[in-house]
């Protein structure tokens, strides 16, 4: 399969099942709502007992007598501190959680939608896709989070020795530690890119194989591997695809822009104008997945058969074959004339 046809299958995808951009949407809303219930009540609480009048936050004089003395606060009121503090890893377990639920329904969507073009979207569907890939997914995203902890330390540690090298460069030749503080710069840069990308499709071909193949976390790791390995190609189209995507957020955030430099009424279309590029994002995410998954499934699950070479002999049967073949043919030709 070509990107084209892999992009324009991705494309086809989510246009079928246009419903899972508002389901993310959705899932914007409740996590705004989420974030308000579960930190912002207590967060408005500890300012009152701090003693700060919330309707006077403008000026700067309450922020000051809050961040004066922090230690004594702290001493003071340190049982509501562990309490907002535990308001706030509540909240992020539970965004995350709903996060890779209806991650899952989507690939689960998206997934069958490929194996069968003649299914329509059903919420039903959805969230017995999302039941199903839940637990396997958490696990996974849990081993890839590992995996890319891993990786930043292993580039803290590069970048330190280089921070290292060039500082004992500078002893010897300031032109000499400009150039290795420069060329090592970009080593490291390049290296940090080309392990971020390859985690990255590593992670969605390891979710279609576990969507598809229906393996386990460890094994949809060595699954996307040795299929990157296998096809090389798809890396590179993992790379055109998350290019794109930078690019067109690029040109959204520019866009925005110019609603800075209208006093009133900038602010007021900045609002929809958000949610529509938030949309439009959305909607270039799931392309990129989908068109990801069509690679797979189609490379891996049901490849397409080879096309016959040119000039390549057609397989002949035996001789006894032959000639028995052309005795019967004879002695039907002889019994009707």
């Amino acid at each position: 399969m070509t990107y084209n046809e892999a992009i324009k299958g991705g494309f086809g995808l989510v246009n079928r099942n246009w419903q899972l951009v508002l389901i993310q949407l959705s899932m914007v809303f409740i996590s705004s709502i989420g974030f308000f219930i579960v930190v912002g009540i207590p967060l408005a609480v500890a300012f009152i007992i701090f003693g700060v009048d919330l309707t006077e936050m403008t000026d700067l004089r309450d922020i000051v007598s809050i961040l004066k003395e922090p230690s004594d606060i702290l001493a003071k009121y340190f049982g509501l501190f562990l309490i907002i503090l535990a308001c706030f890893l509540l909240y992020l377990i539970l965004i995350a959680l709903l996060g890779i639920y209806v991650f899952g329904g989507s690939i689960g969507v998206l997934g069958k939608s490929l194996r069968d073009s003649s299914l329509k979207f059903h919420v039903r569907t959805f969230f017995e896709e999302a039941k199903r890939l839940f637990l396997r997914l958490l696990a996974f995203t849990s081993f890839i989070g590992i995996i890319f902890v891993v990786v930043a330390f292993v580039l803290g540690i590069l970048g330190g020795g280089i921070a290292a090298l060039v500082s004992f460069a500078q002893t010897q030749d300031s032109t000499l530690a400009l150039f290795f503080g420069t060329f090592f710069s970009l080593i490291l840069i390049i290296i940090a890119a080309i392990l971020i990308l390859g985690i990255l499709s590593i992670t969605i071909y390891g979710i279609a194989a576990l969507s598809f193949k229906e393996t386990g976390p460890l094994k949809s790791i060595q699954e996307a591997w040795q299929f990157l390995i296998r096809h090389p190609n798809a890396f590179f189209l993992y790379t055109i695809l998350f290019a794109g995507y930078l690019l067109a957020s690029f040109f959204l955030v520019l866009f925005s822009y110019p609603f800075t430099l209208i006093p009133i009424i900038g602010t007021i279309l900045s609002f929809p104008y958000q949610l529509i590029s938030y949309a439009f994002e959305t909607y270039l995410g799931l392309i990129i997945i989908a068109a990801m998954l069509n690679f797979y499934y189609s490379t891996e699950i049901y490849p397409e058969p080879p096309e016959p070479v040119m000039g390549e002999s057609v397989p002949q049967p035996p001789e006894g074959e032959v000639s028995k073949g052309q005795d019967a043919e004879g002695t039907e030709a002889a019994e009707n004339p």
